[in-house]
């Protein structure tokens, strides 16, 4: 699974629909409304690199009211849910 992480500008007065917009695209597993230099973060997971083009800038970057997107390409992922399951291997509750 290839994680990626969309950094989104969007029209500000209509952050709450373009969010719920991209949160339905097939391949977009989670977005979040954040502060700084940009109004949305979405994850983007897929099989293969290639699905990648067809979701961001063939799916996000066409939802009408987003601006421009950057795109961060995850090398490996640390999770603290991974953590606390690996650890509990073996272990009864």
């Amino acid at each position: 699974m290839i994680t990626s992480i969309v950094l989104i500008k969007t029209d500000v007065d209509r952050i709450p629909e373009i969010a719920e917009k991209i949160a339905t695209l097939d391949g977009v597993s989670e977005v979040y409304s954040v502060t700084g230099a940009y109004d949305l973060i979405a994850l983007v997971r897929v099989a293969r690199h290639d699905d990648l083009a067809e979701v961001i800038p063939g799916r996000i970057s066409k939802v009408q009211g987003v601006t421009s997107t950057e795109t961060h390409i995850a090398f490996r992922t640390y999770s603290q849910h991974d953590l606390e399951a690996a650890f509990a291997i073996g272990l009864d509750s």
